[in-house]
């Protein structure tokens, strides 16, 4: 597939899940495709294709009971997944990710010194500014939700004295990589102490499964920092990748999300979608503990 076709495609599949997550009653294969200006069969099978399972199936795992479901069916015990090794220095369940992180002096200098290059890419979940350094990606933020300018301004605003080099064939394989979770993706975090442990916490999260915040405040060792471990969470600055998606409030609310909550809820059923198709799971189960959450 040529990287024009891919990009279409990722910009058709963007609009489907945008769309599908904006209305208010259940969309039919033929309103989707449609919209989308392709046939219903060819629609479907793209659809299918990238997403694991078909339109209909994606729109039940949007509901609102989905993140309760996770929570009571797929909740994480960090403290144990630690236990079985799988921690930010190595190689991540679900993603192939390797990453170095700034001194906290490098941190403190705000990026003096740094060449961050830049581009927009089309995503899963929309348009997505992705940033990175020689040692891979250091940051990725989606404007579906907030718009484009905002989102730069947010992510330069981080470290306001590197040099920004709008560069995005630097950073296409990369990028390639990470959304099709294939090969290796190198990143580079750029964050205060507490920050990095806490997105080493979230790393320790497989895909298709969550924790809460406290839970994550406990496995960095403050059980009592659970508003500034939320903060953390929130400042992630390679969301996606550092998975600050998966971590939910106790009540099974979704809670916060730097992006956006439609945002937030387009990449949980996503997870739990591809998690369920390679694990070759007709989804039964789930959407009974869905109607049962609903």
């Amino acid at each position: 597939m040529s990287d024009q076709e891919q990009s279409y495609h990722y910009s058709v599949i963007a609009r489907a899940i945008a769309l599908i997550d904006q209305s208010d009653q259940p969309l039919s294969l033929d309103d989707l495709a449609a919209a989308m200006g392709m046939s219903t069969a060819h629609f479907q099978r793209l659809f299918s294709a990238w997403v694991g399972v078909s339109p209909k199936r994606y729109q039940q795992y949007l509901r609102l009971g989905h993140a309760k479901s996770l929570l009571a069916e797929r909740f994480t015990t960090l403290e144990a997944a630690h236990a079985v090794g799988l921690s930010g220095s190595g190689r991540l369940h679900d993603l192939f990710l390797r990453w170095e992180a700034m001194s906290p002096g490098e941190f403190a200098r705000k990026g003096a010194g740094l060449r961050i290059h830049w581009g927009w890419f089309d995503s899963p979940f929309g348009l997505a500014l992705v940033m990175g350094t020689e040692k891979g990606i250091c940051g990725m933020a989606f404007a579906a939700e907030t718009g484009a300018e905002p989102a730069m301004a947010d992510m330069r605003s981080r470290w306001p004295d590197a040099e920004y080099v709008e560069d995005p064939m630097a950073l296409r394989s990369m990028v390639d990589a990470a959304f099709e979770q294939r090969g290796e993706t190198a990143l580079h975090m750029i964050g205060a102490p507490l920050q990095i442990k806490v997105w080493e916490a979230l790393l320790r999260i497989p895909s298709g499964h969550v924790s809460t915040y406290s839970e994550i405040a406990q496995s960095v060792g403050s059980p009592r920092a659970v508003r500034a471990v939320g903060t953390a969470v929130g400042r992630n600055p390679v969301s996606w990748l550092i998975p600050c998606h998966r971590a939910l409030r106790k009540s099974g609310a979704l809670g916060g999300y730097h992006w956006g909550l439609p945002v937030k809820r387009a990449m949980l059923a996503y997870e739990t979608l591809r998690e369920d198709a390679a694990s070759g799971k007709d989804g039964a189960r789930n959407q009974a503990a869905l109607a049962a959450a609903g």
